[in-house]
């Protein structure tokens, strides 16, 4: 970024990197939430419409997006997914302009700064351009610059020098506006995030091959474990099967994947696993993220809960409308597995699939709630911090998407 600002010159020079050493290399974007709507536009960075070079371009550069990390969480927003009631986690508000662009234009820019928009552009460019120059998977990161890595809410120890653990590090300001008001302090930071990958064996080849392939996913810190494939055959007795990877693998596509040409009558469907960190809270319920292309040009979002906690039901319309509740005391920063379950498994079929539009699916894993970091400190240190400072979130992870391409 000291060289240029352009990513066409950076593709260049791993082209080149490429042709003199004969290794590989990708790029994993990061930070979109904070790019002032310059991330996922339509155009290229000196302003020209997109062409099918471009997108090819960068697609192949960067097959990864990093979706979740310290500086806030970078699925949705609010603004963008209203409809979403998950869509308000870990939010860096309107901060990422540090120029104090009125609301009402950085509003008009979230679009370009956030992953599921970004996923539902790319349908809209693939259909006009032949390529997806979104076609993204996801991963998350910590994004730490201590040297120490610390992705837990019970054991955050700092983004930068300033944020490291002390009773008033969550006063600490990071940014400010050119007004000099307060844009972010370290109470915003969340407690980073990680990058899973499925791949044959711990070696840097198969990493390397998974990450390139897209069978990945992001988690905000916890370590769960989430599976999916995707095929037209699949029946629900499939879930339970010994040899369920195989059979995904063999019938279907995993997370990353591309499904395409539907036979005839026949509708996408899903098998999920989803099974919380060892050492983490319980799961309250996995949910389909669905993203298509219309008929008439536009885009279209819809999140559907496939599999619930407690005994709760699902509605009709595919959604459950009963919160999983709380355990969490905050005054003494903990909570327990009372409610929630260990292991949710879902099996999903697209009853509403039209087989001429593009679309996306990715699974959303949601946890039951749990204390802050902030919780932690006030409970550590023994003080209080504003009210406005968040002591409780539902931490998650974001599958890599399946395409599904007529």
């Amino acid at each position: 970024s000291f060289d240029g600002q352009d990513p066409e010159a950076l593709w260049k020079y791993m082209d080149r990197y490429e042709k003199l050493t004969g290794g590989q290399v990708l790029a994993i974007p990061h930070n979109g939430n904070l790019s002032n709507g310059l991330m996922f536009t339509a155009e290229t960075s000196d302003g020209r419409p997109m062409d099918a070079a471009y997108a090819e371009a960068r697609i192949s550069h960067e097959p990864v997006m990093e979706v979740t990390q310290v500086k806030g969480d970078g699925e949705t927003h609010p603004f963008l997914s209203p409809n979403d009631e998950f869509a308000n986690f870990e939010r860096w508000f309107d901060v990422g302009n540090i120029a104090a662009t009125p609301t009402p234009k950085k509003n008009s820019m979230l679009q370009y700064e956030y992953a599921r928009s970004a996923l539902k552009l790319g349908l809209k460019l693939e259909s006009e351009l032949g390529v997806n120059p979104y076609a993204f998977g996801m991963v998350g990161a910590s994004d730490q610059h201590t040297g120490v890595f610390s992705f837990r809410d019970d054991n955050y120890l700092g983004q930068f020098r300033i944020s490291e653990p002390s009773p008033t590090r969550w006063q600490a300001t990071l940014q400010k506006f050119a007004d000099g008001k307060v844009a972010t302090s370290v109470w915003m930071e969340q407690a980073a995030g990680l990058g899973a990958v499925w791949a044959r064996e711990n070696t840097r080849e198969a990493i390397w091959d998974a990450l390139k392939r897209k069978e990945v996913y992001a988690t905000s810190g916890d370590r769960i474990t989430v599976r999916v494939f995707a095929g037209w055959d699949f029946v629900p007795e499939d879930l339970v099967r010994s040899d369920f990877a195989k059979h995904g693998y063999d019938g279907g596509v995993p997370m990353g994947g591309d499904l395409s040409k539907a036979p005839a009558g026949k509708s996408p469907a899903f098998m999920v696993r989803a099974l919380r960190d060892p050492d983490g809270p319980n799961l309250d319920r996995v949910q389909m993220v669905k993203g298509w292309l219309g008929s008439d040009g536009q885009t279209n979002e819809r999140i559907y809960d496939m599999a619930v906690s407690d005994w709760r039901t699902i509605g009709p319309d595919g959604r459950c409308t009963t919160p999983v509740g709380s355990t969490v005391d905050v005054a003494e920063a903990s909570y327990t597995n009372a409610i929630g379950a260990p292991f949710l498994t879902a099996y999903w079929k697209d009853l509403e699939f039209d087989p001429a539009q593009h679309a996306f699916y990715y699974v959303r894993v949601i946890q039951i709630p749990t204390p802050r970091w902030t919780a932690y400190d006030q409970k550590r240190f023994g003080i209080k911090m504003a009210d406005y400072v968040p002591m409780t979130g539902q931490r998650r992870a974001y599958t890599s998407p399946i395409w599904y391409k007529p």
